[in-house]
């Protein structure tokens, strides 16, 4: 019921990880911002990662009660999360880089911008009716539709940062780096006694078919992104 959500989800749930590469020129002081940037940044990317997770694990079996509550947490974790990313840019200080002011601001700005579109979702999500399956397929669908447009938000938010040496710098700070989710994955892939497949198939097939299609976002940079 929740594929769509995930699929959404996966292009961008994790900021930082598409960066790459490595180069052995960038002065201290840009080594020295990613350094502070990164450090303070680990612990929403891992949020992130978890959010997403939470996203996937309720996909396969979960009744729409569940499925509210896991991607109501899930967007106001990633929310959360990327306002902290905006506060951790704006203590760095500008970066050491060409138009590094504006490239900070920018980056503060488009973060804030993100986690106001993803507490739109979580209110959305929220005012959904659980107990008429109908009808949540329906704005579930909606949600996904949501989801799909912020992803690019979400991909653009520290694109600059991403860049020239900044970014080859940031590659090599372990805080930047790809996390694992710590939140376990569901290994049932058969329906639960009372989920939507048995309290209602017709309503179950209108489910999946509004949340399995495949979502219209691009990919991001990196395929890391996309677990």
């Amino acid at each position: 019921m929740n594929k769509k959500l995930a699929a959404a989800l996966s292009g961008g749930a994790v900021l930082v990880l598409a960066l790459s590469g490595c180069s052995d020129d960038e002065g201290d002081k840009v080594g020295d911002w990613a350094k502070t940037f990164c450090d303070q940044a680990k612990p929403q990317i891992q949020k992130r990662a978890d959010a997403h997770q939470i996203i996937i694990s309720t996909a396969a079996d979960s009744k729409p009660a569940e499925i509210q509550a896991a991607d109501s947490k899930a967007f106001q974790d990633i929310a959360n999360a990327d306002r902290a990313l905006a506060k951790a840019v704006e203590a760095a200080g500008a970066p050491p880089v060409e138009n590094g002011e504006k490239v900070q601001q920018d980056a503060i700005k488009e973060l804030n911008a993100t986690a106001l579109a993803y507490e739109g979702l979580k209110k959305q999500v929220d005012a959904l009716d659980p107990t008429n399956q109908q009808k949540f397929a329906d704005g579930l669908q909606g949600v996904a539709d949501g989801l799909s447009k912020i992803e690019k938000m979400d991909q653009n938010a520290l694109s600059k940062l991403e860049e020239g040496e900044l970014g080859q710098a940031m590659a090599k700070q372990p805080g930047c780096q790809k996390p694992t989710a710590s939140v376990p994955p569901k290994t049932s892939a058969s329906p639960k006694a009372g989920s939507t497949a048995d309290a209602d198939p017709d309503a179950a097939e209108q489910t999946q078919k509004a949340t399995t299609q495949p979502s219209t976002a691009k990919p991001s940079a990196s395929k890391d992104t996309e677990e």
